[in-house]
C-alpha cells in the first residue's frame, strides 16, 4: 500500500519540466470553502471558490493570506496485495483516511482483493476510487512502458469497468480515479495522453473526480473538458525547488518523522505550499493529501497527520463530484 512506492519514478513532470501550481487554471486548483464534518455525507457535491493569491517561488510562506481551504481529503493507496500476498495494513489505514485508491488488477490487486477492500472502505465510510496503472504486475506499475496512447486508454477503461462492477456488486460507488506510478508521472507532461484519458474517464462516468499532481497537464485537460479534478500533495515526501519530488534514493526523499510530517501537512493546507529541500518556498495548492502505507509505522504517521489537521481546525472530507469545477 502506498502512493508512490520505492523505486518508482519520482519526477512529477517528465524531462525535468514543471508547471507551477500558481499557473494552473482556477478550475484545476481544487480549493474549497466548504466547512464539513469529519465524516460528511458523500453524495452532497459542493463547489469551491478559487483563491487568486499564490506565493511566488522562493518566498517565505504567507502569514496573512492562507488559502481559503478549511477541508482536506486524506487518501491512501490500498488493495495492493495479490492473491494470498498482502501489502500494508489496509484495515488500519482505512480507519484514518477519507478516500481509498483501490488497485484494479494491473499493477496489483485481483477481484477478491478489490471486493474485500471495497467492503472494508464502505464499512468505514471511506470514499472509493480507482487506482489505475500500466499493465505491470512484476514492476508494480513503476516502470515507464512507453505504451501508445490508444493502448493506455483501453487499459484505463478496462480497469475502471472492473472496479465499478465489483463496487456495484458490493453496493458501493466509485467516486474518483487516480493514476498510479509511472502513469501518474507521465500524465504530468503528456498532453495527448492526458486529453485522451480525460475523454475516456468522462465516457465511463462523467461524475468521477480525477486526482493528479499539481501542475500536471492532466489537470488542465480536465478543466478544459469540464471534468472535476484535484491536485494532490505528499506530506511525507521531499520537494525540489521546482516542485518535483525528491527521489526516494536521495537524502530527504522520504520523511519518516511523524511529528514533522504532520506539521508539514498542516502547512500545506493552511499556507498553500511546501518548503523545498533547499529552503525555498514552493506554491503547492492541493485538495487532497496522500499518506503512504507501504512502510513500517505508516499507520502511525497517517494517524499523526489526521490528528494534527484536526487540531488545526481543518475538517476531513473526500473529494466529491463538483470539486475543482468553477463556482
Amino acid at each position: 500500500m502506498g502512493c508512490i512506492g520505492a523505486g518508482e519514478q519520482d519526477r512529477s513532470p517528465a524531462d525535468g519540466q514543471h508547471v507551477h501550481a500558481a499557473s494552473l487554471p482556477a478550475a484545476a486548483k481544487g480549493y474549497s470553502t466548504t466547512v464539513a464534518a469529519d465524516r460528511p455525507q458523500r453524495d452532497q457535491p459542493h463547489r469551491h471558490q478559487p483563491d487568486q493569491h499564490q506565493p511566488n517561488q522562493h518566498q517565505h510562506p504567507p502569514n496573512q493570506h492562507p488559502p481559503n481551504r478549511v477541508t482536506i481529503d486524506l487518501n491512501a493507496d490500498v488493495g495492493e496485495g495479490f492473491g494470498p500476498w498482502r501489502m500494508g495494513d489496509d484495515a488500519a489505514m482505512l480507519e484514518v483516511v477519507t478516500s481509498a485508491n483501490i488497485a484494479c488488477g494491473f499493477h496489483a490487486g485481483d477481484p477478491q482483493t478489490m471486493r474485500r477492500t471495497i467492503d472494508a472502505a464502505l464499512s468505514k465510510g471511506v470514499a472509493i476510487g480507482a487506482h489505475v496503472a500500466y499493465p505491470d504486475l512484476r514492476g508494480f506499475g513503476r516502470r515507464e512502458t512507453g505504451l501508445p496512447t490508444a493502448d493506455v486508454v483501453d487499459d484505463i477503461a478496462y480497469q475502471l469497468g472492473a472496479l465499478t462492477a465489483v463496487a456495484r456488486v458490493a453496493g458501493a460507488t466509485v467516486r474518483h480515479v487516480k493514476p498510479h506510478g509511472a502513469l501518474y508521472h507521465r500524465l504530468s507532461s503528456d498532453a495527448e495522453l492526458a486529453q485522451a484519458l480525460v475523454a475516456a474517464v468522462q465516457s465511463v462516468d462523467p461524475e468521477l473526480v480525477l486526482v493528479a499532481a499539481p501542475g500536471a497537464v492532466a489537470l488542465a485537460a480536465a478543466a478544459a473538458a469540464g471534468l472535476a479534478a484535484v491536485a494532490e500533495g505528499f506530506a511525507d515526501r521531499g520537494y525540489q525547488a521546482d516542485g518535483r519530488l525528491v527521489s526516494r534514493g536521495e537524502a530527504e526523499g522520504v520523511l519518516d518523522n511523524a511529528d514533522a510530517v504532520a506539521q508539514r501537512a498542516v502547512r500545506m493546507v493552511t499556507q498553500g505550499g511546501v518548503t523545498a529541500v533547499d529552503g525555498s518556498w514552493v506554491p503547492l495548492p492541493v485538495a487532497t493529501l496522500c499518506v503512504h502505507g507501504d512502510s513500517p509505522g505508516a499507520v502511525g504517521m497517517a494517524t499523526a497527520v489526521r490528528a494534527a489537521l484536526h487540531e488545526a481546525g481543518i475538517a476531513l472530507a473526500p473529494v466529491r463530484t463538483g470539486e475543482g469545477l468553477p463556482a
